[in-house]
């Protein structure tokens, strides 16, 4: 159905780094990078590639390469967070960014900040490490959807069913890659059990 929990025993152990409440900024920013490195290399293990022709110190062969240019575009801020091991895993990659601010009181999202490179052509990994609701995540792929991608997927830390539902009626033909699906979502839209507000925890600001 185009979700990928992973089963990596590495990813749950982070993520129940993450999730304990006694995890301090420090530690919480060391597993989020490796997670994200994990779920970066998860999402992209399907991607197409196509042969080439190269020449090592013994002969020459046919290899393989991507078959697209890859772009990553993090839903601000708490993003920003899963964009770092993108770039050490691909260097050349194209970055964009799209700034969501949710409303505590309605749990909808307004766009503050779009940001985006050529699309065209390229395969887009739309990143938010946490996808409750979905509205978020279902309006920044619009906005990249817009701009004519080859093909998008989302990569998020912890999912709760109802954005996975959101996204698999406003996006279909997107394939969702995450660390572990939750329960649910609470009366604030909160994602259970969580991890708590992944901005605050991951720079200090609870």
């Amino acid at each position: 159905m185009g979700l990928h929990v992973s089963t990596h025993p590495l990813a749950h152990h982070l993520t129940t780094t993450l999730r304990d409440k006694e995890t301090g900024p420090h530690t919480f920013r060391q597993a989020a990078r490796i997670l994200s490195s994990l779920l970066a290399v998860e999402a992209t293990a399907s991607l197409p590639t196509k042969p080439v022709t190269v020449v090592t110190p013994i002969k020459e062969m046919t290899g393989a390469v991507l078959a697209q240019p890859l772009a990553v575009i993090p839903i601000l801020r708490a993003g920003l967070s899963m964009l770092e091991p993108f770039l050490e895993l691909f260097p050349e990659v194209a970055v964009g960014y799209v700034g969501l601010e949710r409303d505590h009181e309605t749990a909808e999202a307004s766009s503050y900040y779009c940001k985006l490179p050529t699309l065209a052509g390229k395969a887009a990994l739309v990143v938010d490490p946490m996808l409750a609701t979905g509205g978020s995540a279902s309006q920044a792929i619009d906005l990249v959807k817009a701009e004519g991608p080859a093909l998008v997927r989302l990569v998020s830390v912890v999912a709760a069913p109802e954005g996975v539902a959101r996204m698999q009626r406003d996006h279909p033909d997107v394939e969702i890659y995450c660390a572990a699906l939750d329960e649910g979502l609470n009366d604030r839209s909160y994602i259970v059990p969580g991890l708590g507000d992944y901005g605050d925890r991951l720079y200090g600001t609870g």
